[in-house]
């Protein structure tokens, strides 16, 4: 191993024999997850637990970026006074801020190592929970001030790039998609918990009226629990680099962009729907904003970013049957349906068809986030039997950019969740309600449908005729 320009910690650990170190020890410098006898001995048991402190990080990491979603809502009740425009640029942001970050979070493990980034990474959480803590405390707090803790939340945003740039290095290829659509739909179901958890927190621990603050210290010891367990369990790997070369060769292929236009339809989806949809529900049916359990407030829209997070997997394990894009396909089709249902049903005022239309689409929001993922290395690898030789520098090239390009699309598809909000926000200041958004979503939806129709279910030429 070459020790130049590695600093004498990096030599210090090469002179010794490699080994995995005990439980709880820092950098690994050998590591083989596709020797199998290595795996069975050793490997397995070190990638679950470095899999599982990471899961709990990244969860963390999708609830601080969700909490301004449910805490918009209550501000008002707490003597706060917002415009439409404001209180959709605070569920927005979060997410605009988030998605950028995700591109400098892919590109940490390699640069500090993923126990060390998952450390870091994880304290920083401290930061948009304590701002929040602080600025909803007082209702005369202005705006400027709210949007810049709200966009702190980001940061939470960015903790999925780093995480499944991190949990790819312990797997061997054949364990990775299980490995890392457990660590996505862990994180994704932070966005859940926080919105089931925040109103039944911020009531009980009020006397009268609510107890705002507290949406933010409610998870700064959990904070700290995974940044202490990220330093005592989790190892850094010498051998996890960032691939530069191969994020610069991958935005170069244009069924990269094709992809990340798709992702931000799928994931995109998700996470602006779970943004908004406290807003919605507040907005477009009152008194089921939230339901009276005792002296604690229970809001039903954590049912979506539930069963939106749980069907992902299942995308995936329906892609891998029936091929992804046939399955991605399908999902965009029920997404157009669902947006279209939501329009007819609104003038009904039925709030049961409401929840149902809404979980309908969050359903196929998870099992297009499954499905679009998988097409990914499929493209890539299709693409490399096309033009190269297996075993050649170009194949080798192509599994390189397909790696890059899944972080990439991850972070674009991350827009979504502020192009969302931001969509149905011009629709209730221009018309009074949200139907023409999701008139235009419905819109957006089929046009996706027609490219993954044209382009990876029947227009397959230049794949190879290969099934994405």
């Amino acid at each position: 191993m070459s020790l130049t320009n590695k600093g004498p910690e990096l030599a210090t650990r090469a002179q010794a024999p490699d080994r995995v170190p005990p439980r709880g020890g820092s950098w690994i410098d050998d590591w083989r997850p596709e020797d199998e006898t290595f795996w069975q001995q050793t490997g397995r048991a070190v990638a679950r637990r470095n899999l599982g402190w990471s899961i709990f990080t990244e969860f963390l990491g999708f609830v601080v970026w969700q909490l301004w979603s449910i805490v918009v809502v209550m501000l008002p009740k707490d003597g706060f006074t917002l415009t439409t425009s404001q209180a959709f640029w605070l569920i927005s942001l979060p997410s605009l801020v988030g998605a950028t970050m995700r591109f400098p979070y892919t590109f940490m493990v390699g640069r500090f190592g993923g126990r060390n980034w998952t450390i870091i990474s994880a304290l920083l959480l401290l930061i948009p929970t304590t701002g929040l803590a602080v600025v909803v405390s007082n209702p005369q707090t202005p705006f400027p001030v709210l949007l810049v803790v709200a966009g702190l939340a980001g940061l939470g945003g960015g903790n999925f790039a780093s995480s499944m740039a991190n949990i790819t290095f312990f797997f061997p290829a054949r364990e990775k998609g299980w490995a890392l659509g457990l660590n996505a739909a862990g994180g994704n179901l932070g966005a859940s918990v926080a919105q089931l958890v925040v109103p039944i927190a911020v009531t009980i621990t009020a006397g009268a009226g609510l107890n705002l603050p507290i949406a933010g210290l409610l998870w700064m010891p959990l904070i700290l629990l995974a940044a202490f367990g990220a330093w005592r369990f989790m190892n850094n790997l010498t051998g996890a680099r960032s691939d530069f070369a191969g994020s610069l060769a991958a935005i170069k292929e244009p069924h990269l962009w094709l992809m990340a236009l798709l992702y931000v339809g799928t994931f995109g989806s998700f996470i602006g729907f779970a943004g908004v949809f406290p807003k919605l529900i507040n907005d477009t049916f009152a008194e089921y904003s939230t339901f009276q359990v005792g002296s604690a407030a229970l809001s039903l829209a954590f049912l979506g970013a539930l069963v939106g997070s749980l069907a992902r997997p299942y995308g995936g394990r329906l892609a891998d049957r029936f091929g992804g894009a046939r399955i991605a396909a399908v999902a965009f089709a029920a997404m157009a349906v669902g947006s279209c249902t939501v329009v007819a049903t609104l003038p009904l005022k039925s709030f049961a068809l409401f929840l149902a239309c809404f979980l309908f689409m969050f359903v196929a929001t998870g099992i297009g986030n499954g499905a679009t993922y998988r097409m990914i290395p499929a493209i890539f690898a299709a693409r490399a039997v096309r033009t190269d030789a297996p075993g050649s520098g170009g194949a080798i090239s192509h599994q390189r950019k397909a790696s890059a390009a899944l972080g990439l699309v991850a972070a674009v598809g991350a827009y979504g969740g502020f192009i969302i909000p931001q969509i149905l926000s011009a629709s209730k200041q221009s018309t009074g309600g949200y139907a023409s958004a999701f008139l235009c979503f419905a819109g957006a939806y089929l046009v996706m449908l027609i490219i993954t129709v044209a382009v990876y279910v029947r227009g397959r030429a230049g794949l190879g005729g290969a099934r994405i």
